[in-house]
């Protein structure tokens, strides 16, 4: 599910088609936006990125824009979509339009992440790509939403399509990317910046960051959210999303 998947097609002759990509974190599929892909299919083009065959973020960003070599693009990435809407907008910026950055950051990988990533690699090489998963579930949401059954076993779902080769790659992806924060005062476009109150993995702080440096940017922290605040308050990131994309 994760590979391109085109829901709906609006274009004009001679011109750019515009089109919002969504881009899934770590092991995450198209899954991760279903309920902003129902929103945004009424009045916009909408695709879903490949994040799964590539080692490297900058790879990530090429294949997305070789994919859609026609498209003007607005980005919508979550976590590890964002790091790659990031490297999009560095590579191409005269094809982005718009970048939406949900529950992510513009940093490169910190020290102390990157050895608990080498850490999940080596657990994942072991046959235990289950149990790294149940681990990174429980950081995923607010603690409150950790008993969430349902929720809990549409992550099982999007980790399991991915498998442990992709996430794998995913990791060391992530582990190699690069930091954009000085490049963020120069992305004069329209940006929404979401977090989660209860987000571990990547703060409100971070993000907070990127909405003080994006000279362009809306600002929203949403309450009793974790790290994937489109699967837990999708409500709320969809009146969000809705009033930026109107702009």
């Amino acid at each position: 599910m994760a590979n391109a998947l085109f829901v709906n097609h609006l274009h004009e002759k001679g011109r750019l088609m515009a089109t919002i990509i969504f881009i899934p974190g770590l092991i995450c599929d198209a899954d991760l936006f279903a309920d902003q892909i129902a929103m945004a299919r009424e009045t916009h083009r909408v695709a879903i990125a490949d994040t799964t065959r590539d080692d490297t973020i900058a790879a990530m960003a090429r294949r997305l824009l070789e994919a859609y070599p026609d498209d003007e693009l607005t980005l919508i990435g979550l976590s590890m979509g964002g790091y790659i809407a990031l490297e999009v907008q560095a590579q191409a910026p005269e094809r982005t339009s718009g970048i939406a950055l949900l529950d992510t950051n513009a940093r490169a990988d910190a020290p102390e992440a990157s050895e608990d990533r080498k850490r999940l690699i080596a657990l994942t090489e072991a046959g235990r790509f289950d149990e790294v998963c149940r681990t990174l579930s429980r950081k995923f949401v607010a603690q409150a939403r950790g008993q969430d059954t349902a929720l809990q076993a549409r992550i099982a779902a999007m980790a399991s399509n991915i498998g442990p080769e992709a996430f794998i790659r995913q990791e060391r992806a992530i582990m190699g990317r690069r930091d954009h924060r000085a490049r963020l005062p120069e992305m004069k476009i329209p940006a929404l910046v979401i977090v989660g109150d209860e987000d571990v993995l990547t703060p409100p702080a971070l993000s907070q960051e990127m909405a003080e440096a994006l000279p362009q940017a809306t600002l929203g922290i949403i309450p009793d959210c974790g790290h994937l605040a489109t699967m837990e308050r999708p409500e709320a990131v969809n009146r969000a999303l809705a009033a930026w994309l109107t702009t």
